[in-house]
């Protein structure tokens, strides 16, 4: 990777070096997509309890996939995307392969009908690959206009692809064809006001997802402390631009995770060591961004990373980079509140994202610095987390996809 593709997302996952000898960064989450719109919550069992028919009926049988981003470019990284699979159960990783020949893949995401992954290649000519799963053939790669993508999520319609450009501060949409394949870039924005935040050096775009209701895509920027609304043109792929959200100047926002119920969201802020709780009008897309909270992390910057929601919307969990912790909030009036209930460590360093299982009773995180993906089993009605046994090694852990 190039000198300019030295971002400060790398920059900062290489402060307290890393036992991989990385010499890069920090990111964002494998599983943006907006959790499903469930407000019944399964029932509870505790830890020496057997689960109920219902809860046991919910819980998928035998080996699932997972697969794992990492730095192709850097000392003790992978060599492509990571291929393993978990025990729903016992929440076991068991290593099974690599799809070779895609470059810094440190992003993630499947297409709706699981068919197809595509992955962020950052580097500073930056791209997007898509991998038919079923042969784990490559299908091609296409730029996204930008330096060091670090985001990408599918569009639920299944027809774009969504990119974010770190390096650049700009946005990307792809349309994706009947095979998964990617086509020529149909639109590039980048953000040029307001000016850059304090202490940076311009516009950073570090997340692009869809809103619960579809009608919205919606672009958290580090540069420039703002959260950008945009409508997604469906027949042409352009964008355009219809809110802006500020956070506190300096925040730094990273990521943005939506609640079930779609009117509320929860925003990590990176630079300040904040998380806020955000309003959202479906109608207009406009975002208002509430009062700074605490990481439960103490004073100093702790980077945190990203937060992920229950499926029934009663608990959310942020990864503290710093810390090394997740931080557990219950989630109160209809997702309008966020409590800090407590902190859990790690048991690694510096966890660059989190993912729950679909089925939601196991939370994965990525350790960029350790090479490591610890794994959680979730109570269901308390929010607890218990870890599932020692840490999987994987190369420079930076996304963790279940499947």
């Amino acid at each position: 990777m190039g000198s300019g593709g030295l971002s400060r997302r790398r920059f900062v996952g290489t402060l307290a070096g890393s036992a991989a000898g990385v010499m890069l960064p920090a990111a964002t989450g494998c599983d943006d997509a907006p959790a499903p719109a469930e407000t019944a919550a399964p029932e509870a069992t505790g830890p020496g309890t057997r689960p109920s028919s219902q809860s046991e009926s919910r819980k998928p049988s035998g080996p699932r996939p997972l697969h794992l981003g990492t730095y192709t470019s850097v000392d003790g990284g992978g060599e492509g995307i990571g291929l393993a699979t978990y025990d729903p159960e016992s929440g076991r990783i068991t290593g099974t392969g690599t799809i070779a020949g895609v470059g810094d893949p440190s992003y993630l995401a499947v297409h709706p009908n699981g068919r197809t992954l595509y992955a962020v290649n950052e580097r500073d000519d930056g791209a997007v690959t898509a991998v038919r799963l079923s042969d784990r053939k490559v299908l091609g790669s296409r730029g996204t206009g930008g330096a060091a993508p670090c985001h990408l999520s599918v569009h639920p319609s299944g027809r774009w692809l969504l990119s974010a450009n770190y390096g650049t501060g700009s946005l990307a949409v792809h349309p994706i064809d009947a095979s998964g394949a990617l086509g020529e870039r149909t639109d590039l924005v980048t953000h040029s006001s307001p000016a850059p935040g304090p202490g940076q050096d311009g516009p950073h775009a570090h997340q692009f997802v869809t809103s619960p209701d579809g009608g919205h895509v919606l672009a958290v920027d580090l540069g420039a402390d703002t959260v950008y609304t945009y409508r997604l043109d469906q027949k042409s792929g352009t964008l355009t631009e219809v809110a802006r959200a500020r956070t506190e100047p300096g925040a730094g926002p990273r990521h943005l995770t939506f609640h079930p119920g779609g009117r509320y969201a929860y925003l990590a802020n990176e630079v300040d060591n904040t998380v806020a709780v955000c309003a959202y009008d479906p109608g207009t897309g406009r975002l208002s961004i509430g009062a700074a909270q605490s990481t439960g992390t103490g004073s100093g910057t702790s980077y945190p990373a990203q937060l992920v929601v229950t499926r029934n919307g009663r608990y959310a969990y942020l990864a503290n980079r710093g810390h090394n912790s997740l931080a557990r909030y219950a989630v109160e009036a209809d997702g309008a509140r966020l409590r800090l209930l407590d902190t859990v460590p790690v048991s690694g360093d510096f966890p660059r994202q989190i993912a729950l299982s679909p089925d939601g009773t196991l939370l994965f995180t990525a350790n960029q610095r350790s090479s490591t993906v610890s794994v959680f089993h979730v109570d269901e009605g308390s929010g607890e987390l218990k870890l599932a046994g020692e840490p999987f090694a994987s190369p420079v852990a930076v996304c963790a996809l279940p499947l």
